[in-house]
């Protein structure tokens, strides 16, 4: 039983180191993309999201009330598909410093949030076995 009862918590912390990883990588592709920001012919590049189980691919957001914005282009919410994108420059490099620099906060902040979860949990689990307080 008690395997059960941590092979939940250990599913969530693989799952939690697994996105620090992603973040590790991403955040290098994403300053080598601001490094060669004047570099002729550059293209930037990002990095896939981690693919996780089935159990996540089924959660959503769900509209509550007909008021509430929506997240589908049809009903009001952001399409970032449909966003204007800046036009590539005349030797050839596609690097827009202000949304690269965007992405790497947003990236930080993202992996600063799964650190801090991944923390607490093993927190709770110093607790639950007795090694913590």
């Amino acid at each position: 039983m008690a395997s059960t009862a941590l092979g939940t918590g250990g599913n969530l912390m693989q799952a939690l180191k697994t996105r620090m990883q992603w973040h590790q990588t991403r955040q290098k592709v994403l300053a080598e993309n601001v490094a060669n920001a004047d570099s002729p012919g550059f293209r930037p590049m990002d990095v896939k999201g981690p693919a996780f189980g089935a159990a996540q691919a089924n959660v959503g957001l769900i509209q509550t009330s007909s008021g509430h914005m929506g997240l589908s282009g049809g009903r009001g919410g952001f399409d970032s598909t449909r966003a204007q994108r800046f036009e590539i420059t005349p030797n050839g490099n596609a690097v827009n410093l202000e949304d690269e620099m965007t992405k790497v906060a947003q990236n930080q902040s993202e992996y600063q949030l799964a650190a801090s979860l991944y923390s607490k949990g093993l927190g709770l689990m110093k607790i639950a076995i007795g090694k913590g307080r």
